[in-house]
């Protein structure tokens, strides 16, 4: 992500208006040939920690895009590692210009139900960059860092802050846990994330408490390290679950997600084994503001 730098007037209802996605998009972008293997595909989402590869033509022309859905799909459907990413690759790529609001660019995203949007460059198929829901979280999280009614400014600082300036996570979190058991076989699992559209599954035990997570990453590294489907879902899952209080200032929590490097957390209410919710990075992109009520109070300049 490019520096925070020259931000405009920020809007009184929306900390976004105003930014441009040039401001929060990635510059590097990872893609594959066309004729290139599901499993490199596979090894690629690894190595860079991205969800979706970009499959362009050798003269690097945009095609496609290979998501972790997409490679979940293939291990559900017993695809060999050796088949061409042509073969499950959806097209063509959603494209934004460097110059749209972030807030045109969410609206894209979210009424095409997709979790990037690349860049347009000099040509109408090749692409300059890509912006995905982290980066836009990467710069709120900047952006709040550098306010004067920041959390994650030094103690000595943070002597006159009103915590209830600040958002609780219960506020952005989706107030639902979907769940399977230990038990459940991965195809029973895959077929959970599909129907759900969520990225992770929570696991829980006979007695109904949660032990694990299992992540479409869990599950593509399982398709590469050829395990059966029928394999049982205690045998991937990742253990513990990283879960916050409701009521924990967002800052927070996202400070916790970044710094971890998890898309994810969820969700306790009064106590850690009771789940109520799911906090992502895609959560805190949509809320669309940053952190705290100050941003909805005044006109911020940065």
């Amino acid at each position: 992500m490019v520096p925070v730098t020259g931000m405009a007037l920020i809007d009184h209802k929306n900390v976004l208006k105003g930014l441009t996605v040039q401001e929060a998009m990635r510059r590097q972008i990872i893609h594959l040939p066309v004729k290139a293997l599901l499993e490199k595909a596979i090894r690629y989402t690894i190595k860079y920690k991205v969800n979706a590869i970009l499959i362009t033509t050798n003269q690097q022309e945009a095609l496609g895009v290979v998501s972790k859905t997409d490679l979940m799909g293939a291990y559900y459907a017993a695809l060999p590692l050796e088949t061409s990413v042509e073969t499950i690759m959806i097209g063509p790529p959603l494209f934004c210009h460097a110059d749209d609001s972030l807030d045109t660019a969410l609206d894209l995203m979210r009424a095409n139900r997709v979790h990037r949007l690349y860049v347009q460059g000099d040509k109408p198929d090749r692409a300059a960059g890509v912006l995905a829901y982290p980066d836009i979280v990467g710069l709120l999280y900047r952006y709040c860092h550098r306010c004067e009614k920041s959390l994650l400014l030094s103690r000595s600082k943070q002597k006159a802050i009103d915590l209830h300036d600040h958002y609780r996570v219960r506020e952005v979190m989706t107030p639902s846990v979907q769940a399977a058991s230990a038990e459940d076989s991965l195809l029973q699992v895959m077929e959970g994330l599909a129907a759900s559209w969520i990225a992770a599954i929570l696991i829980r035990d006979s007695h109904e408490l949660p032990v694990g997570v299992i992540s479409k990453t869990d599950l593509i590294l399982a398709y590469i390290h050829g395990l059966p489907t029928t394999a049982a879902a205690k045998t991937i899952m990742v253990s513990p679950v990283q879960a916050c209080d409701q009521q924990e200032i967002l800052p927070r929590a996202i400070k916790k997600m970044i710094f971890s490097d998890i898309h994810r957390m969820f969700v306790y209410k009064d106590h850690p084994q009771a789940l109520v919710g799911v906090l992502s990075l895609s959560d805190a992109a949509r809320f669309r503001s940053g952190t705290c009520r100050a941003c909805l109070a005044s006109r911020i300049k940065v």
